[in-house]
């Protein structure tokens, strides 16, 4: 495309190998009710299609598990089929996978730069380190360009990116700097709680 050659890096991890600070800073950038629903942020999607039906900048609402469906089983484009595909996916992966699957898979497929795919690809990629290594900064400066990884740059981050990457590092101090994937385990219900969202 635009006679650029296409690269593709992608290379597979364990969830073990990637930096636990890179699994909450998508957390708090993609998904803050991630460990509780199953699949679909409803609260999330009905804000969106307000915003959206009321002329405001076009946004979206997928989970990350969503996001994994997509990435994983799905073809690119936009069609009512293909969205039924993706709620079809989505209650599958979980129903049949947990929550570290999940994770484990969206973090090695989700694309973190133009033509790379993957946390460990993205770490190399734009920090010169592996997925294990990455420090609170590294992390959310990843998360930070996932709304748009083939515009926006890690490093060094643009002035857009540098504020998401201050408001993410804070949102990851709410949470306590850890994600702890048995939170809710022993808790009914779903998608319930109230979580401190950005500003749009």
């Amino acid at each position: 495309m635009n006679g650029k050659p296409i690269t593709l890096k992608h290379d597979w991890e364990p969830l073990e190998n990637i930096s636990p600070k890179l699994q909450l800073a998508v957390v708090c950038s993609e998904d803050q009710n991630y460990l509780k629903h199953f699949g679909f942020d409803w609260k999330a999607i009905e804000k969106a299609m307000r915003e959206n039906e009321g002329g405001k900048k076009l946004r979206g609402a997928s989970t990350i598990s969503q996001q994994t469906a997509k990435n994983v089983f799905l073809w690119p484009g936009r069609s009512y089929v293909r969205k039924g595909f993706e709620l079809y996916f989505t209650l599958l992966i979980e129903l049949c996978w947990s929550k570290e699957r999940i994770m484990e898979v969206y973090l090695n497929s989700i694309e973190m730069g133009d033509g790379v795919y993957g946390a460990e690809a993205a770490a190399q990629h734009w920090f010169g380190k592996k997925a294990g290594k990455l420090n609170k900064d590294e992390c959310a400066a990843l998360a930070a360009i996932l709304p748009n990884p083939r515009k926006y740059k890690a490093n060094p981050p643009g002035s857009y990116v540098a504020m998401r990457i201050g408001w993410i590092k804070q949102q990851m101090d709410f949470w306590g700097n850890k994600l702890d994937y048995n939170k809710y385990n022993d808790e009914e219900g779903s998608g319930n709680g109230a979580v401190k969202k950005e500003k749009k």
